[in-house]
């Protein structure tokens, strides 16, 4: 292996984890989780810890007769990003019993 070959081989492979740090802060600043499967790639809005309004419950009870849980503004209003990869099979090959 020639002397740049295995220099830029040492670049990439010190790349890599850096990347992936920086990316990882990146998301928890920005208060989103990464989820990644081969079918897609998901990332989902998260409470904000510093919410005056939940406290980072991510919402409130809100009672009466049917109690439901009311979502904060500090997450509900951000969008779903979902990245479609590798279709799933509409019916499997193999019955399902």
């Amino acid at each position: 292996m020639t002397v740049c070959r295995l220099r830029a081989a040492l670049l990439l492979a010190a790349a890599v984890p850096l990347a992936a740090a920086t990316a990882a802060a990146a998301l928890r600043a920005g208060h989103w989780r990464l989820y990644a499967d081969r079918h897609r790639i998901e990332l989902t809005p998260q409470p904000r810890r510093s919410c005056p309004d939940c406290r980072g419950a991510g919402g409130w009870w809100v009672g009466g007769a049917n109690p439901e849980m009311e979502a904060c503004s500090c997450w509900s209003d951000r969008r779903e990003l979902r990245v479609r990869l590798c279709p799933a099979p509409a019916w499997p090959d193999e019955p399902p019993f």
